[in-house]
């Protein structure tokens, strides 16, 4: 069992070998427009449309606190739209951060991993416009990734 590797990089370029699937954290408000999704949409146009779509149709799905989408965007990379952030950030009304949710979309995260032996890149998820905390994320990644022998690798941008 390995830890989890941080570098510093852009997660949407993921290093190594083999399939690769990259996790980030979305609203359950149908927005996407700032933070990550914003690298993500300027490298692949499929994750957004997807995201779009599956919010729209939510009636007819499981779009939701805790739910995970796949996308394929390309032969060996995938990307995890997980949505684990209850609306967003508005003045003092507290942070949309759902533990609880990122925790069940990192299940399937896992799931999904283990299926198509693909390692899981990210950037610090849920603690940038959710407002989350490292100290709390970060357990629930060692647990439901790294015990099932999942390589994950953390990005911090930057050089």
């Amino acid at each position: 069992m390995s830890d989890i590797s941080y570098v510093r990089g852009d997660a949407t370029a993921p290093s190594g070998k083999g399939v690769k699937l990259i996790a980030h954290v979305c609203n359950d408000l149908g927005g996407w427009g700032k933070g990550f999704v914003v690298a993500v949409s300027r490298r692949w146009p499929e994750p957004e449309a997807a995201y779009r779509r599956w919010h729209r149709e939510r009636a007819k799905n499981d779009f939701g606190l805790g739910a995970a989408q796949f996308v394929e965007v390309d032969r060996y990379t995938w990307v995890a739209n997980m949505i684990g952030q209850h609306g967003m950030r508005t003045g003092s009304k507290g942070v949309p951060v759902r533990y609880e949710a990122i925790d069940t979309a990192l299940a399937a995260v896992a799931d999904k991993a283990a299926e198509l032996d693909a390692s899981v890149h990210m950037p610090r998820i849920g603690c940038g416009l959710a407002g989350g905390k490292w100290s709390r994320v970060e357990p629930l990644i060692t647990r439901r990734l790294v015990e099932r022998g999942i390589a994950v690798t953390v990005y911090d941008f930057g050089d």
